[in-house]
């Protein structure tokens, strides 16, 4: 089958195109056709360097995907041939990824496709939503009438963010750098767009909640915004993170014995734990969409498989708007 692969770790030049075997189906596995995927941060940040999570060299990359079912394996019941489908799973260390005419997939990381969406629509959605549900939903456990902080709000786990905590009843509140930026994360139904280069975090604080802080601050930025996150909670207040590695005072925290949630998506795909978890997930995550509850905010820059060196560059260079998506040629 025609493929995207890597032979070396590095910049986006590294992409070649490769005729590589199509992927035997196992048991509890489907075969998807591949039709869209999508671009993550880490997509780019594991073929720039590598590391723990990285997949076996020559590597096909990308977790995200939308496609139709091929074929099921031995014990597969939720799905058969034709099924439209989406899901994060593969790109990573024991995986195959999604840029080739066929991807291999545990069933249980996988769900039908939102049926208002389009392939290339629903192939933005799965990691960034899973990411964005457990932080809110099985973490903080969001409820009606909460104020919850968003930052980053038009990157693409902040804006599928904004959307599930409204869609769960609270009063959502986003930051953004610039005017279109912050009119764009007022779309999905944020009670207040908030730009952060010209207030601060004590500003927004006292403006928007009197001094008392944020019941949820969802940060998917980390580094200093983490702390910054800290700040801008209320005591007992919830602090959701998806990058929080590295050295961080945990004072502001302590102080108001608020809880630090990590999130960490790649996990079941990584340890084979909780992968039904994300089927679920993406059942719920649907729903909403056909609801009209959720949308994909994607970039207006659209790319195919053979151009993918391309579109990691626009992904990595920080001009882009929402998800990054690659269509199969």
């Amino acid at each position: 089958m025609k493929s995207q692969v890597i032979r070396r770790f590095g910049g986006a030049e590294v992409f070649e195109a490769a005729d590589i075997a199509r992927p035997e189906i196992k048991p509890g596995q489907v075969l998807i056709n591949v039709a869209a995927t999508s671009i993550n941060p880490v997509d780019y940040k594991v073929r720039q360097h590598g590391g723990a999570i990285a997949p076996e060299l020559p590597a096909v990359m990308h977790g995200d995907v939308a496609g139709t079912i091929a074929e099921i394996g031995e014990g597969v019941t939720r799905f058969k041939p034709g099924d439209e489908v989406y899901g994060c799973a593969g790109g990573v260390k024991g995986t195959g990824g999604a840029l080739a005419e066929y991807m291999l997939a545990d069933a249980d990381l996988v769900a039908l496709k939102p049926k208002s969406l389009t392939m290339a629509q629903a192939a933005a959605l799965p990691l960034v939503s899973i990411t964005a549900w457990e932080g809110f939903v099985d973490r903080a456990k969001v409820q009606p009438g909460q104020s919850v902080l968003v930052h980053a709000a038009t990157g693409g786990v902040g804006h599928i963010a904004i959307q599930l905590a409204r869609a769960s009843g609270a009063k959502v509140y986003a930051t953004a750098s610039t005017e279109e930026k912050l009119a764009i994360a007022r779309e999905p139904g944020s009670d207040a767009a908030i730009n952060y280069k010209t207030t601060s975090v004590e500003g927004y604080v006292k403006e928007q909640t009197s001094g008392q802080g944020f019941d949820i601050v969802f940060d998917p930025v980390g580094g200093k915004n983490l702390e910054i996150s800290f700040q801008a909670s209320r005591i007992h207040g919830q602090v959701i993170s998806i990058q929080s590695g590295g050295q961080h005072d945990l004072s502001s925290l302590n102080a108001k014995a608020a809880t630090l949630h990590a999130v960490f998506m790649l996990l079941p795909m990584l340890t084979g734990q909780g992968r039904a978890r994300h089927g679920e997930i993406l059942i719920e995550v649907a729903r909403l969409v056909d609801e009209g509850k959720v949308r994909p905010l994607i970039d207006p820059k659209s790319f195919t498989f053979n151009q993918v060196a391309k579109a990691h560059r626009h992904a990595e260079s920080g001009d882009q708007v929402g998800k990054v998506i690659l269509s199969r040629e």
